[in-house]
């Protein structure tokens, strides 16, 4: 009985703390993607994502949307294109992690704003994988929008 106690208060206290490190895990990749972004570091972009990673944003009409497909590629691509002056901020106003041993999921709405406008707002959803070199996001899907933004 004794040793049943003692098992039970260290899964009590060891796997929450396990499960908290890992939420900071995957909420510093996150993290390093908008940092990157915001320093146009095509490197450090590339690096947060595995390979053959997938990234779709819904365009809506209405009450309908519609996915488009890009790349990692083009994405990186288009951002270390942009001119030096131009400033890139995608601020995540809150972060809803789950994990289930090497998955996680990130619910995270944002507010983007390009060379200090307000442009649009929305929710990402990543999918993250833990591999050998750490988390990598696998998946992100995001929504735009103009209105309704908080």
């Amino acid at each position: 009985m004794k040793y049943l106690l003692i098992t039970l208060l260290v899964v009590m206290v060891v796997l929450p703390a396990y499960s908290q490190s890992e939420e900071a895990a995957v909420k510093a990749v996150i993290e390093s993607l908008f940092d990157a972004m915001r320093a146009k570091n095509a490197d450090q972009i590339g690096a947060v994502f595995s390979e053959n990673a997938i990234m779709q944003t819904i365009e809506t009409t209405g009450e309908t949307g519609v996915v488009k497909a890009g790349s990692v590629a083009d994405f990186v691509k288009g951002i270390s294109s942009l001119p030096l002056e131009a400033k890139l901020d995608e601020r995540i106003t809150d972060y809803q992690i789950n994990i289930d041993g090497p998955m996680a999921t990130a619910w995270t709405p944002y507010e983007f704003y390009f060379n200090d406008k307000f442009s649009h707002c929305g929710v990402n959803s990543f999918q993250l994988v833990k591999m050998a070199a750490g988390w990598k996001i696998v998946y992100i899907i995001d929504t735009r929008r103009k209105d309704g933004c908080s």
